[in-house]
This record gives structure tokens, sequence and C-alpha cells, in this order.
């Protein structure tokens, strides 16, 4: 067979001006030149703001952008890529937030590594869905292996299994599900006088007082209420408290409650604080509870020379896993994973057009069944891509490199007398505050603080969080870029105290205060 060089007659090598119509718009035989120079030039625009970048944020307000964005007129397209680009620079790429910068220091958000990006173009271009087979093909088994693969780095046996999610919050909510239904199905069998009804009013998540908001906002989804979660106490750590979570095992019973899930954080988002995972089993065990743990933050331990910090994560009823924080990979990328596959029945609902039976007498695999969504991204693409081409080895260096990043940051903190910082870390988040030399209320405190935190992001030279502890207003460093220094946390604890100075001196300036 002779294949011929492509001729200016062949419709994949036509200009993209050749092609009118919204079908020279289809990604197709026809115009893949088209797809071609668009996704380049849309790549070399992005590769040199990346290269370009001096500061990870430009200070651009909502207030100051949101008229441009405003403007634009929706019902006349542009009809071109390079057009499209050329506006898109000045309402998203100029002032978008660069994680990769090493001062972008505020949230769980992660630079991303390129075999990552190198699948994300792949899987959004061919655009499998990953609910059933015939959608997916070989996407499914990637997708399965990657499961199997997690599971066993959790420590679960072969009954394992689970499904990618879009995020850590639906993780969550899937595990709750999982474990309200389980709790609801023991108890119709251990006290068949309770109607259904009743059982809903009886259930209760424990949980540290400091875990994620989604545990909360998964009892109201799930019919149970926010009061239906019970905050444990921590220790001076942020860890879970064991006594009082027996504590409230014990109460529990007394008072004819019943415990459907004790949910243990693998990586507070606020401290990176783990709960003392082996304890936590153990109680659970004894009373027959679902143990889930919420590893969306630390799952990248699993890879890491500290794997030991999630010893007791192998005990778990459920597990969520973020590989879009601690693996480097781009959102969204996330899963869920249980010790006994059974228990995903509960989240399986028939559809003739999409899960008939003939397709499980014939073996084929089927993730619909497994997952809360229908139509679902190849995300797990990302993470193929990035085992295949750098190794797990490799990775769980990078999230080793920002954990010794933060210990070095937390001895900076704990020698500088400009600053108290609340506990050491067992991840990569540092929880601080500047404190000014005298006599200054706690009030003003908290607001030469906040105004630190607003002034360094409108200079655009960092970026930082904040959050609340005991109810007074703290910063907050979450390192994820392997490519920050202590130099750069240096430069910006400088930055910050220089910041909060000026906000202490218009607190003694009233009338400067009142002029801005």
């Amino acid at each position: 067979m002779t294949f011929l060089a492509p001729t200016a007659e062949d419709p994949s090598q036509a200009p993209a001006s050749a092609l009118t119509g919204g079908k020279g718009h289809l990604l197709n035989d026809a115009t893949v030149q088209h797809y071609r120079d668009a996704v380049r030039d849309g790549v070399d625009r992005v590769a040199a703001k990346l290269a370009a970048t001096d500061r990870p944020f430009t200070g651009m307000t909502a207030d100051r952008l949101a008229p441009s964005v405003r403007g634009i007129d929706l019902e006349t397209p542009l009809g071109d890529a390079s057009a499209a680009l050329d506006e898109l620079e000045d309402i998203y790429l100029r002032d978008a937030v660069y994680f990769h910068h090493p001062r972008y220091l505020a949230h769980l958000n992660c630079p991303v590594v390129i075999p990552a990006v190198v699948g994300e173009a792949v899987l959004s271009a061919v655009n499998s869905s990953l609910d059933t087979w015939d959608q997916s093909a070989g996407g499914t088994l990637i997708e399965q292996r990657l499961i199997e693969w997690t599971a066993g780095r959790i420590g679960f046996g072969e009954s394992a299994d689970g499904v990618f999610t879009s995020g850590g919050t639906q993780s969550n909510l899937q595990a709750m599900l999982l474990a309200r239904d389980e709790a609801r199905r023991l108890a119709r069998e251990e006290h068949p006088h309770l109607d259904d009804a009743d059982v809903r009013t009886r259930l209760r998540i424990l949980t540290s007082q400091v875990s994620h908001f989604s545990i909360e906002k998964s009892a109201t989804l799930l019919g149970l209420g926010p009061e239906a979660v019970i905050a444990i106490p921590v220790d001076d750590a942020k860890r879970m408290r064991t006594d009082a979570l027996e504590k409230e095992l014990t109460r529990c019973a007394e008072e004819g409650l019943i415990p459907m899930a004790v949910v243990a954080t693998a990586g507070t988002t606020d401290f990176g604080s783990i709960d003392p995972l082996p304890e936590v089993a153990a109680l659970c065990a004894r009373e027959g509870v679902w143990m889930h743990v919420d590893a969306a933050y630390g799952c990248g331990l699993l890879i890491s020379r500290r794997r030991a910090y999630l010893d007791g994560i192998e005990n778990a009823d459920s597990v969520t896993v973020d590989y879009h924080k601690s693996f480097f990979q781009p959102v969204s990328s996330s899963a869920v994973l249980v010790r006994d596959r059974t228990t995903l029945r509960h989240v399986t609902y028939h559809a003739d057009y999409l899960n008939p039976e003939r397709m499980a007498k014939k073996r084929i695999p089927n993730q619909v069944d497994k997952s809360l969504q229908t139509t679902r991204r190849f995300d797990a693409l990302k993470l193929w891509m990035t085992l295949r081409i750098m190794g797990a080895d490799q990775v769980g260096a990078l999230f080793d490199d920002v954990v010794d990043r933060a210990d070095d940051g937390w001895q900076l903190l704990h020698t500088d007398d400009r600053y108290e910082v609340v506990t050491r870390p067992q991840l990569s988040t540092l929880v601080f505050r500047y404190v000014p030399e005298g006599d200054v209320d706690p009030e003003t405190v908290d607001r030469i603080n906040l105004y630190a935190r607003e002034a360094l992001a409108a200079s655009g030279e960092a970026v930082i969080a904040s959050t609340v502890v005991d109810g007074r207003h703290y910063l907050k460093f979450t390192l994820l870029n392997p490519e920050t220094t202590l130099g750069d946390i240096a430069t910006v604890l400088d930055l910050i105290a220089e910041h909060a100075g000026s906000g202490l001196a218009r607190e003694a300036t009233p009338e400067l205060t009142s002029a801005h």
C-alpha cells in the first residue's frame, strides 16, 4: 500500500482561514492542521507568560477587571483563535495567579508536572467519557489500574476498589454516602423496630474540629444536617484527641445515637496535621464504626520517604486522595477508594442505556456503577503519564522537598521575634502572625496582619493566605512548590513585616486611615 503525501486539496491541510462555518471548528480528520495551529498558538502564549512572569500576581482587583469582561459582546464572535487569544491576554493571562512562581504561598495549589500537562492535552482532544466502556475503552482500564495501584500504596487488599472524582469535596461526599448507607443497613438489622426516618435522625459523623468543611457540607447534602457532625477537640499539634473521640463514642452509645463514621484527617488544610490513625482505627474497629481518612492533602506521603506518617491508613474503610495537590497534577484529579468494593453498591443505579445486565454478564467494566457522576473526564490519564514518564519516586521526592522547606520555614519563624507561629508542621503549612513590639491590643494585631496580607497581594510580589485560630487572625503559608527556597520565605516575611509596620502606622494616624 502506498501512502501519498498531503496535497493542497487535502482538507486536513487547509488553513484556518479556508474553513468556513461552524463545521470548520470541529476537531476531526479535516481540521487537524487548524487544530495544530490553534493549540500551538495557545501553548506558545502560555509558555511566553511562564517565561516572563517575575511575580505570582499582578495585584489586579475584581472591580478593575470586571468591566473589561462585562464589556465583551458574546453575540459577536471573533472567528479566529489568534484574535480570541489576544483578547484572553487582557482579561485572563495577564492577571492570572501563577502557581509555578516560588512566592505563591497561599492555598493548596501546586505547580504541575509536564507529563501531566501532556496527558491533559491528549484527554481534552480525544474527549473520552469514563462512565462506560463503549465511551472510553482503554481509558477505563487505565483508570482501574491506577485505582489498584493507589489502593496498593494505601495498603488495601485485593477486595479494594474506587473511582476518580472531581476533587476532595466530592470524594468525601461519596465516602459519607457509603458510610451513611452502611450504617442504615446495619441499624435495620440490629434495631428492626426503628424506621428509616428515626435512624437518620440518630446518625452522627465524628471528626476533628479542624477537619475540612466538606464533611459538614456532606452531612447537609445527605439530609442529616450540620448538627449531625460532632467536632472532636484537637491537641496542641492540631491532631484529633483520641481520648475525646472515645468519650464521644461512649456518649453516642449512651444516648442511642448511631456513629455512622469517624473521619480522620491526614493533612488538615490549615495546619497540615495528621490525626493519630492507628489509635483512631483501633477505636473504630472496637465500636464497629466506618473509618474514613481524608488524605486529600497528605496523599503525597504515599510515595514519600515519610510514608510512615500514614501508618494506620490501611485500616480505613474509605480514603480520599487528591492527586492535584501533592502529586503535582492539574485540576481536577482526585479519587475515593474503599477497602471493600461491595460497599460501592450504594452508588449503583440502573439505566438500560448505560449499564445493561448483558454487560455485567460479559464482564465488561463499567465505571458508572461506582461514581456519583455520569459523564466523567479521563483525568486518570494525567497521573498515568506522570508515573510512566517520571515514576512515583521522583514525584514523592518533590513532595518531600516542600515538606523539608516548610520545616526550614518553621525554624526561621520560630527564631524571629517579629512573629509567633502556631505549631510545627507535619506537612507543608505554616500558620503564624506578625506581633508588633510594645503593648498593642489583639484587635489591632488582627487588623495589621490582614492589612499586610492585602497589601502584599496588591503589590503582586507574593500571595499568602489567612485563617482564624482561637478567634484571632493569622497568616498562612502553604508550600507546594519545590522551587520555593528558604530565601523566598525570608523575603516574604520581610515584606509582611514592612506592610504590617505600615498598617500599624496607619492605625496610629486616624486621618491617614480615613483618607483611604
